[in-house]
């Protein structure tokens, strides 16, 4: 599992994985409907990917996508 603090993190995991199972990135826009131009702003640039569109990226590369609450951390208002 793999914590992430920034966008352009999610970005490199997401580059990583399409990688690693070997898929282009022709390919994984085409099953997101999306052009491959598109795929690579998102690869590059994921602090604008929707949360639809990251949801059914993970699925495409055999991810799952898990919140968990921090240990010993208590949100405070201005968090939410």
């Amino acid at each position: 599992m793999q914590k992430l603090s920034t966008s352009q993190q999610m970005g490199r995991i997401l580059t990583a994985r399409r990688k690693a199972v070997g898929l282009t990135q022709a390919h994984v826009a085409a099953q997101l409907g999306i052009s491959q131009n598109r795929l690579s702003e998102i690869e590059n640039q994921p602090g604008y990917l929707t949360l639809d569109r990251l949801l059914a990226l993970a699925g495409i590369l055999g991810l799952e996508l898990t919140i968990q609450a921090r240990e010993n951390v208590v949100p405070t208002e201005s968090e939410w």
